[in-house]
């Protein structure tokens, strides 16, 4: 792998085993890695562990970028997954005055407490969450684990069952593809009219969203990929009560879920999927995509 990385300075917090692989990937390309809350890393001599935060900026070596994971954070600003037991990392104006302002910082979303911590202390973010090319990469995983989900909550096959997707962004369209992939009758829903077309294009039947009523009747399952509130009480009370509902959205996702409760109908909320079905596979994506991102930003700054 091309040392795209050669001399530039990584500090790598926290992750789950995506950022484990990630670092692999970032070192095999020069980039001299340092790590706060991991396991060692036998035989790779460039990833060194910070034993210590500390409270002073000495704790932590200089480094040229930041990166948190694509978990992010709590609303406190504490990093959601930390390998290493007993490790706290909370991304605050503490943590964060220790580095020059301009430091990159590389994070899946950043919650509003990182977001103003990091304009206080002048941290240029990033989330990487919404890069397109990780995106659309990463709708692999995420279009394997909701099918995952269906193939051991469903009775029925896939194949020949009529499959919903909820919006046709870059994972609804993937699930469009997979789902037909497996012989299902997929119908595809959103308020974008090229995303429509393009969706009945690949042989789906493509329903405006507002005119979703009548396409709920008779489905089998269900996958929402819109961080918005779309299935409603009044659509629940519409759906057969045997039917399966996948919400993959982010946060907030867009499934009511105490009016399925109440009505009978089993939903799933299934968020951050390509680090529980392929966590490998999206950490290859992350080691992919980020020397792109962190040499473009040094190259701005």
């Amino acid at each position: 792998m091309q040392a795209t990385l050669a001399g530039i300075r990584i500090l790598v917090l926290g992750g789950d085993q995506r950022e484990i692989e990630m670092v692999k990937c970032l070192a095999r390309q020069g980039g001299e890695i340092y790590t706060v809350g991991h396991r060692p890393y036998p035989g790779h001599d460039n990833i060194l562990q910070v034993e210590s935060l500390g409270p002073f900026p000495e704790a932590i070596p200089k480094v040229d970028v930041i990166i948190a994971p694509m978990s992010h954070t709590d609303s406190t600003g504490k990093v959601r997954a930390v390998p290493e037991e007993g490790v706290t990392i909370r991304l605050d104006d503490v943590f964060l005055q220790r580095f020059p302002p301009g430091t990159p910082l590389f994070i899946g979303k950043a919650l509003p407490i990182v977001k103003e911590a990091a304009k206080r202390r002048g941290i240029r973010l990033f989330e990487t969450a919404e890069d397109d090319e990780i995106a659309i990469l990463n709708s692999i995983p995420t279009a394997e684990g909701a099918i995952q989900i269906a193939m051991e909550e469903l009775p029925i096959t896939l194949h020949g069952s009529r499959s919903l997707v909820l919006g046709l962004g870059r994972c609804g369209l993937t699930l469009v593809r997979v789902l037909q992939g497996l012989g299902a009758e997929v119908i595809a829903a959103a308020r974008n009219r090229a995303q429509l077309a393009r969706a009945a294009e690949m042989g789906a039947e493509a329903v405006p969203l507002e005119e979703l009523g009548e396409a709920a009747l008779a489905v089998d399952v269900v996958f929402n990929t819109i961080p918005a509130l779309v299935l409603t009480r009044e659509l629940l009370e519409k759906m057969p009560k045997e039917v399966l509902i996948i919400d993959i959205a982010s946060s907030p996702g867009g499934v009511d879920f105490e009016a399925a409760a109440d009505l009978g109908l089993k939903g799933i909320l299934a968020p951050g999927l390509p680090g529980k079905a392929a966590p490998v596979t999206a950490g290859r994506i992350l080691g992919k995509c980020l020397p792109r991102m962190i040499l473009s930003a040094l190259s701005k700054h």
